[in-house]
């Protein structure tokens, strides 16, 4: 199993007290899988999203990733997994601005030492960027920067990507575009998909569905 994550717990300080956005979430993923999280604004989502992607910590559960168990590393270690093992997509594109386009689709895959140029120039052709490698972030569309943002994901072959609302930026055609060839790229590479979206139609695209609500699964 790629993913376990069981009784997943977080609560999070406010001015009017505690809130409990996750309430013991169990989730599992295969490779190769593809599964959409849906559920209303302040469900949970993101916030799992961020939990099983390193990027925060479970109050309690337990998140195991290819085998390690999440709780075992520490700062660096878990950027290390982010680095290699997982890739995240978010809805910003969070492109260097200073970086051309072939030099950020490389840039995750060079940080980990994983950097294969036949595959980010595979990448960068199926994803309709070979034109515009030698452009910066900000000569670009927007359809065109988030195309960039998910070659840059895909380039160290994670085994794993977590895409929280892919497309939320993009007209409902370039949407579909992009999504296609996220969906064509993962499958090429043999990585799991965890996809977080507000859309019927790109969940209905994925092989499994789970819906969260009030920080527990429905």
């Amino acid at each position: 199993m790629l993913l376990h994550a069981e009784n997943i717990h977080k609560t999070y300080t406010t001015a009017d007290g505690p809130f409990e956005v996750l309430r013991g979430v169990d989730l599992t993923l295969g490779g190769g899988e593809t599964l959409a999280l849906t559920g209303e604004s302040g469900s949970g989502k993101s916030t799992l999203l961020h939990l099983i992607g390193g990027l925060d910590t479970p109050d309690t559960g337990v998140i195991r990733l290819n085998g390690t168990d999440m709780a075992g590393l520490d700062d660096s270690g878990r950027a290390a997994l982010r680095r290699g093992t997982v890739g995240v997509v978010f809805q910003q594109f969070n492109l260097i601005p200073s970086l051309k386009v072939a030099d950020n689709i490389a840039f995750q895959a060079r940080l980990a030492d994983q950097h294969d140029a036949a595959w980010a120039e595979t990448l960068a052709e199926r994803m309709g960027l070979t034109p515009h490698l030698n452009k910066y972030p900000e000569q670009l569309s927007g359809g065109q920067q988030q195309r960039v943002a998910i070659a840059r994901t895909l380039a160290p072959k994670p085994r794993l990507v977590l895409a929280d609302e892919p497309t939320g930026n993009l007209d409902e055609s370039t949407a579909a575009t992009v999504m296609d060839l996220m969906l064509e790229l993962v499958s090429a590479s043999g990585a799991g998909l965890l996809m977080v979206t507000h859309s019927e139609a790109l969940a209905a695209r994925l092989s499994r569905r789970l819906h969260l609500k009030a920080g527990q699964i429905a």
